[in-house]
């Protein structure tokens, strides 16, 4: 891969991306849309996720990003763990639940690999390569 000069290039904004997606679809297709503290803490920490990513991209470096991303991380788990309440109450399927959660899962790996490639890079500007 080459420079990447917008967030939205990045494979985990991408990833984040879909989750919240994925999120919003429970909602639509369940009783999850009449829980609306739930969901509140599902929409919030999965966009979380992506935003914090955004965020930590446009701040001009290294640093402030990594710090970011570790923000990120910590949504991703805090999402996880809602993902656990939301089939608690029946709001979705085991199999539903076992994709978003691998999911989540596999982000929460990436965003920590992206963080041990930045704190070993000699980039410290907003092009980053990949």
């Amino acid at each position: 891969m080459g420079t990447v000069s917008n967030f939205e290039d990045l494979e985990i904004w991408k990833s984040a991306r879909g989750i919240c997606n994925d999120i919003f679809k429970i909602r639509q297709n369940s009783d999850l849309k009449s829980d609306y503290k739930l969901y509140d803490q599902m929409n919030g920490s999965s966009g979380s996720v992506m935003d914090n990513i955004a965020e930590g991209f446009e701040r001009n470096g290294n640093r402030e990003f990594i710090q970011f991303l570790a923000i990120a991380k910590a949504s991703c788990g805090e999402t996880r763990s809602q993902l656990h309440r939301a089939l608690d109450r029946n709001y979705l399927p085991k199999e539903e639940f076992d994709l978003l959660y691998t999911k989540l899962i596999l982000l929460s790996k990436q965003i920590s690999s992206f963080i041990n490639y930045l704190q070993k890079s000699e980039l410290k500007g907003t092009k980053f390569k990949g």
